[in-house]
């Protein structure tokens, strides 16, 4: 696609053009006979006509309007091409998969990752899985343990549903324009629902949310008149811990917890 789009910062426009990191985001994504390819933000198209020619057939979410006659233009001869000009947090993934899980990919805004990661677990059962490129700093979050400084909301409540694979790093120098940080490429395989054991979703949300909230505090304090002493007790969770030192299994026995 032409170069002649100049990228917005609104949007938190970074756009790929390293062959080499194309062609292995690709590889990683690696649609098959029969598979809904779903592609969040294509951008000019740097990931869209490798997996088009690949796969013949993709759907994309585009909210640039600039973007989507040169999309359009891009896909003629090569395969069929459904555009979805919208912004991605209001689309409802489960509709679009009809049935079908969809395999969901991406270069994600960095300024809105968080906020598209938490849509697409809400719509978890209906896909199969991700492959997705955000800012590194963010991937060593959404993958790091009990322990770790970066373990935080993000980590437990990801890898409460679904398993994370981290993939590859990526330079600046790879975009257009650089950003200022190196980016990653990250697997989300979604858990079978039947095996995740969170009993009230909202409740684990809620649980996790307060736990993470004021951090430095133990849970006793930072989930006060969240969980009581019956429940700690109950899921076998010290009070005297903090969030950070808690894994994810302890978080899930925890908002389970029912105490008469």
């Amino acid at each position: 696609m032409s170069t002649s789009h100049q990228p917005k910062k609104s949007l938190g426009q970074n756009f790929l053009h390293e062959r080499v990191y194309i062609d292995r985001i690709v590889q990683a994504i690696d649609p098959q006979p029969g598979d809904r390819v779903v592609e969040i933000g294509p951008g000019q198209g740097a990931i869209t006509l490798p997996l088009l020619r690949r796969h013949g057939a993709l759907t994309v979410i585009e909210f640039d309007r600039d973007l989507i006659a040169p999309l359009q233009a891009m896909a003629e001869g090569v395969g069929e091409l459904a555009i979805i000009h919208r912004d991605v947090l209001q689309v409802d993934f489960t509709a679009l998969a009809a049935g079908i899980p969809i395999k969901l990919a991406g270069n994600l805004p960095y300024n809105i990752s968080s906020p598209i990661l938490f849509h697409a677990l809400d719509h978890a059962a209906a896909i199969r899985d991700m492959v997705f490129m955000l800012q590194k700093e963010v991937v060593d979050r959404m993958a790091a343990g009990p322990g770790s400084k970066v373990y935080g909301r993000l980590s437990v409540m990801l890898q409460a549903y679904c398993r994370v694979v981290p993939l590859f790093v990526v330079p600046p120098g790879a975009f257009r324009p650089p950003p200022k940080v190196d980016s990653a490429v990250v697997r989300l395989v979604p858990r079978d629902p039947a095996t995740v054991g969170i009993d009230d979703r909202k409740r684990f949300a809620d649980v996790v949310r307060a736990a993470f909230g004021q951090r430095r505090k133990t849970l006793r304090n930072a989930l006060n008149g969240v969980c009581t002493p019956a429940q700690f007790e109950a899921a076998g969770v010290s009070p005297d811990a903090r969030a950070e030192q808690i894994e994810v299994a302890a978080f899930i026995r925890l908002a389970n917890a029912q105490v008469s």
